[in-house]
């Protein structure tokens, strides 16, 4: 590296040897640093370096400075805190929808706002859960350009997939392209949704964005009757993203289900007491098999007043699980 251009980077090199090779508990001294610098073919004296220091300090790095037998130095305060890093490096891991390889490369980049010793913390975080992972590799480039799409208000193209039994892509509609207007992107049940207007019938469409295949984004705008969306209000009424008429549905709950209320439909719900152990909440929901199977795990711990067309639903559902645990079950 030409002399010249060492020293113009000089304070560049100062400040990511700090950034990533100190922490409260790994400081160095000032001939530690130009020895540092040296390494990276940048010679430097003593009052160069305090100066850059304080250059870097007036910038707005927090750097510390302590005094032991000599002055030691290290950066104290960062954007991004070990305890946020490792939150982030979890959610990446835990995603469903993000590959195994993706989520290696996304953690690896977040190994680099923390320091080479904090590094290793989030390393050995990644191998703290087994779980399944996405086999999709595209989907980091879909979820970006369905962003794009949604913000420029275009259509979207796709293709959609499921596995086989031999764990093959299976593609709906023979391979054939979808057209759709995306409205929103859903995370619900650990899986990424799209949210979208499908030209071909009324209503939005689920569409999990790790069975999507060559996302495109079109230059033909969305259609217009998308108009505003409010997901939160949306992911209320939606179960497991299956879409279904929308009906009124009353409920009467015993208190131990006040949480599970709460968590599903928000905390402005109306809950009106009924009894000393009881209460009654009217939501409007998409009828679904998840919606169903949300119901059936409290028993009878929750009662459906209204309307009757849900109360023969359910019970039909029963008779036919009845009916195959008689058929398939085994003294």
């Amino acid at each position: 590296m030409p002399k010249s251009t060492g020293q113009k980077l000089k304070i560049l090199y100062l400040m990511r040897i700090l950034l990533t090779q100190t922490d409260e508990t790994h400081a160095l001294t000032i001939n530690e640093l130009i020895s540092k610098l040296a390494e990276l073919g940048v010679n430097a004296e003593r009052k160069t370096v305090y100066d850059d220091i304080e250059a870097l300090r007036f910038f707005g790095l927090d750097i510390v400075s302590e005094r032991s037998r000599s002055n030691v130095y290290y950066v104290a305060g960062r954007d991004f805190e070990l305890p946020e890093l490792k939150l982030l490096a979890d959610a990446v891991q835990s995603s469903k929808f993000i590959t195994e390889k993706k989520s290696l490369e996304l953690i690896k980049k977040l190994e680099g706002l923390a320091s080479v010793y904090d590094a290793g913390k989030l390393r050995r975080q990644v191998f703290i859960q087994n779980r399944v992972k996405s086999m999709n590799e595209s989907i980091y480039y879909s979820v970006d350009a369905l962003h794009e799409a949604i913000t420029g208000g275009t259509k979207i193209s796709f293709r959609y997939f499921h596995y086989s039994i031999r764990k093959e892509r299976v593609f709906r509609k023979a391979g054939a392209l979808y057209v759709v207007s995306p409205v929103a992107l859903s995370w619900n049940d650990e899986n990424y949704y799209l949210i979208a207007k499908s030209d071909d019938r009324e209503g939005l469409s689920h569409f999990r964005v790790d069975r999507m295949n060559d996302v495109r984004k079109l230059d033909e705008r969305r259609d217009p009757a998308v108009g505003s969306f409010d997901i939160v209000e949306y992911s209320k009424r939606v179960f497991g993203m299956f879409g279904g008429d929308e009906i009124s549905v009353k409920l009467r709950m015993h208190e131990q289900l006040a949480g599970a209320a709460i968590d599903r439909f928000g905390k402005d719900i109306m809950m009106i007491a009924d009894g000393d152990r009881h209460f009654t909440i009217t939501v409007r929901v998409a009828l679904s098999p998840v919606f169903y199977g949300w119901l059936f795990q409290f028993g009878e711990l929750c009662e459906v007043l209204s309307p009757q067309s849900l109360k023969d639903e359910l019970k039909r559902r029963a008779k036919e699980f009845l009916k195959q645990l008689g058929q398939g079950g085994r003294e």
